[in-house]
């Protein structure tokens, strides 16, 4: 199988600019190839692994990628896709997120490799001494209004009732544009590579090559956007961001994200998000048809994912946060790992002072667990009652200093399932 087909097997590629026999050919041999990552979050997010898994397979083949963190255009925000303007972001919240990216790309892409490094860029090198007298003389005069308002991305804002695109936003294919036409030159770069609502702004970059170097043989090539079954988008505008930091997503939270994946979809993500053979993917296809009940597929794609992101240690700390719902010990797991494993059970919060060394029934009652202190005397002689999955079978056993996880959180429970979170606060 060819590396064109390849990518097409595993559902990364949308569209390009050639016949395809063209563009499997090109892709035989090795080349110079880009995707562009805007820096509006301080981490990447679960919609940009996809192209960070397209890049990761072109090097695997041979070919030299390019990040290109947009420091720049970042500033500006892309208007692809969006309904608004984008909120403007500050040099220094721009600088900062770019550091977040970089450790976040470094996680997947080789920049170490003996003989094909990957590269890291910033576009904001080139645009910072570049004013704008000179660039409108030099760029803009390369680029046409039709074409430029003829854009899918343009036209969806220009007819909007409210929200219409701002002149800043119209300029932002200009910049990405430019930015294929500098990596072209000073780099070699004849693919660029971006999701499906990029095209525009990548033929912008192929139209101005060509007006000023006819002879170029240039490219663009758009990857799917990521959607379940049901239409939902990985992303942050439909509210579901699942982000690569543990910070924001915590490891469990995560695991648990692609755990839960549809069956519908979960052949389709082991294609797009892992490295995982045709046989393999084969193998976990038929488990899925045969045995749906074990979930076997799902179980799969959450470790592939979760290993991947967050390393073999992460793994363990979901897969240990996970056996948590079922009587797990909480050993080793941070407050935060019990805040995401019980974000959806029932809470309250209790001040220290009427928590630590008090009765641990007299604390469940008057956290609003339980609804009286005879049910609760009743419950621990029956052995019902665990705090932090610790049966308690002494109804005058306190809540001893070193139980709260890190002084913050107690995990209850009734029975096997009946959850509860209470939160310590030092006040």
């Amino acid at each position: 199988m060819s590396f064109f087909k390849m990518l097409k097997s595993r559902h990364l590629v949308e569209a390009y600019t050639c016949e395809e026999a063209k563009m499997e050919q090109l892709l035989e041999k090795p080349l110079t190839v880009y995707v562009g990552f805007d820096p509006t979050a301080s981490c990447l997010q679960a919609g940009n692994y996809v192209a960070i898994q397209t890049l990761a397979q072109f090097q695997r083949a041979g070919h030299r990628v390019i990040a290109l963190v947009g420091g720049a255009t970042g500033m500006i925000g892309d208007p692809s896709g969006r309904s608004t303007e984008r909120n403007f972001l500050t040099p220094e919240q721009v600088e900062k997120n770019l550091e977040g990216i970089k450790e976040n790309l470094s996680r997947f892409l080789d920049f170490n490799h003996p003989t094909n490094p990957a590269i890291l860029l910033n576009n904001f090198d080139w645009y910072k001494d570049y004013t704008l007298i000179p660039f409108l003389r030099e760029v803009g005069t390369l680029f046409r209004m039709k074409p430029m308002l003829a854009k899918d991305s343009v036209q969806k804002r220009l007819n909007a009732e409210t929200n219409s695109m701002t002149f800043t936003e119209f300029c932002y294919q200009i910049l990405q544009g430019y930015d294929f036409y500098y990596l072209y030159k000073h780099y070699g770069c004849t693919l660029q590579v971006g999701g499906a609502d990029q095209w525009g702004n990548i033929t912008a970059g192929t139209d101005l090559i060509h007006r000023l170097h006819p002879e170029a043989e240039v490219h663009g090539l758009t990857i799917p956007l990521v959607c379940d079954a049901n239409g939902q988008k990985f992303g942050k505008s439909a509210g579901n961001a699942i982000f690569l930091n543990s910070d924001k997503t915590s490891v469990y939270a995560f695991y648990q994200f692609f755990l839960r994946t549809l069956d519908a979809d979960v052949i389709r993500y082991l294609r797009i998000f892992t490295f995982l053979t045709d046989e393999r993917i084969e193998e976990l296809a038929e488990a899925l048809r045969t045995r749906p009940e074990e979930r076997a597929a799902q179980k799969v794609l959450a470790e592939e994912l979760t290993r991947a992101v967050h390393g073999q240690t992460g793994l363990e700390t979901a897969q240990k946060a996970s056996a948590v719902l079922f009587g797990g010990s909480i050993e080793g797991l941070s407050a935060a790992d019990l805040e995401s494993i019980a974000s959806d059970v029932p809470s309250a919060t209790l001040p220290v002072v009427d928590v630590v060394n008090k009765n641990i029934i007299d604390v469940a009652v008057a956290a609003g667990f339980l609804k009286s202190k005879g049910e609760a005397r009743r419950l621990v002689q029956g052995g019902g009652l665990s705090v932090n999955n610790i049966k308690v079978t002494d109804i005058n056993a306190v809540v001893e200093p070193s139980l709260p996880v890190e002084g913050k959180v107690l995990l209850l429970r009734q029975g096997k399932k009946n959850y509860f979170l209470l939160r310590i606060t030092q006040a």
